[in-house]
């Protein structure tokens, strides 16, 4: 079967401006706060504490350096050992490694896709002595939050909930993003709210709040002059950054919705096609639905193989694979993308250490879910992808999409 490509692209998830960020940026422009200070960046820090509920945020140039605040404030040191989610963005866990700490990476569950609570308790039987875990809300899906909150208390661990993803979703009532001690968000380009850069550390301890504001502006004490007693980075939110935050914040609900109202045509349209939907806890959790994903059934999976940088398939009558999803839809002009690669699978990082709820790590690479089989994140990446999720698409672009997938079964 053949489609018509787009005639502009469809993108898995691009920034949607709405008029206020511009007048907040010329307002920056206008009074000459050019900077890391202004009444941008004191609106939106004041808007994100009352949205999401925590006693202080820290306006920073990206989630990536309020995750790297935020395990300095946990007490990292070079040589320690952390628990990281396993799929996720690198983002989640370079941080650590600035610090020069090891990454103990952590398998995923089926349930969310987010970190296995029962392979963070084995992973603290092999390695006690884990005082930082750092956990990612996978594509805007809050994790086991209760679960993984409760082993972390008990074995006396800080965790670091990296919400970069997740803004706006909720567990159990709560925003995502107050459930670590630490806790960051992102407004990266292709997040549901953003800045085009910009992040967030956000926590209840406005003391380690202060701190971090004083290491984001390079540690500058208070003198006449420019003194300095520790290390300090140039991480501070720009005013003009914060202007487009602040012009997005009030969008967030309607985001969401769009973004939900994408996930549940999917979820309708392929409900003949062998593949699921990304999973969450519908008892518990709100998503942001910020990416809408697929996963394809065993069963339904044509031959696929990848190397680091290059795949290929076999065609097969009624089955089919991310890499044949992927590659029919870019022909069509629409923009999809592999699930994360889960880090213990990347270059860098495959000589550390990965735990599963059975133990076994690495013995069990490859493995597909059954009844629960370890390396539940490999199983994800072998079998999902995900799919555009613009919320500027249209519902005719939105059904071409979802013939075009069918079409590859």
């Amino acid at each position: 079967m053949e489609f018509k490509p787009f005639e502009k692209k469809v993108y898995l998830s691009s920034p949607t401006m709405h008029g206020e960020e511009l007048e907040y940026m010329t307002e920056a422009y206008t009074t000459n706060w050019m900077s890391t200070v202004g009444k941008n960046i004191n609106e939106v820090e004041k808007t994100v504490c009352d949205l999401i509920g925590c006693k202080d945020a820290v306006g920073l140039s990206c989630g990536t350096s309020a995750l790297h605040l935020a395990i300095k404030l946990a007490g990292v040191k070079p040589g320690d050992k952390i628990f990281c989610s396993d799929v996720t963005f690198s983002a989640t866990v370079n941080p650590a490694v600035y610090e020069g700490a090891e990454p103990i990476f952590i398998d995923s569950e089926c349930d969310t896709w987010n970190m296995d609570p029962a392979a963070l308790e084995k992973a603290f039987e092999l390695y006690p002595d884990v005082k930082v875990v750092i956990m990612a809300n996978l594509y805007g899906t809050p994790a086991k939050l209760d679960e993984i909150t409760k082993i972390c208390k008990r074995h006396g661990a800080i965790l670091v909930e990296d919400a970069a993803e997740s803004l706006g979703a909720t567990y159990k009532g709560r925003q995502t993003g107050t459930f670590g001690t630490y806790n960051a968000i992102s407004f990266n380009g292709n997040k549901i709210i953003t800045g085009s850069s910009g992040g967030m550390l956000l926590t209840d301890d406005v003391a380690a709040a202060n701190k971090a504001r004083k290491w984001s502006t390079q540690s500058r004490e208070n003198a006449p002059w420019y003194q300095h007693e520790e290390v300090g980075y140039n991480y501070r939110m720009s005013n003009v950054i914060a202007g487009v935050i602040r012009g997005q914040l009030p969008y967030l609900n309607e985001h969401i919705a769009q973004k939900k109202a994408i996930y549940e045509r999917y979820k309708e349209g392929f409900k003949d096609l062998p593949v699921k939907m990304n999973p969450f806890d519908e008892i518990n959790s709100v998503p942001n639905f910020w990416l809408s994903c697929l996963i394809i059934d065993k069963e339904a999976m044509c031959k696929q193989v990848r190397s680091d940088s290059d795949a290929c398939f076999v065609k097969e009558a009624g089955k089919t694979c991310p890499t044949e999803i992927l590659e029919k839809l870019a022909k069509y002009n629409a923009e999809g993308r592999p699930i994360w690669k889960p880090m213990h699978m990347q270059p860098i990082f495959r000589m550390n250490p990965f735990v599963t709820r059975d133990g076994n790590g690495r013995a069990s690479t490859n493995a597909y879910i059954e009844g629960g089989c370890a390396d539940v994140g490999s199983d994800i990446f072998e079998r999902g992808l995900c799919l555009p999720s613009d919320n500027k698409m249209s519902v005719e672009e939105q059904n071409t999409i979802i013939e075009i997938v069918k079409s590859c079964f």
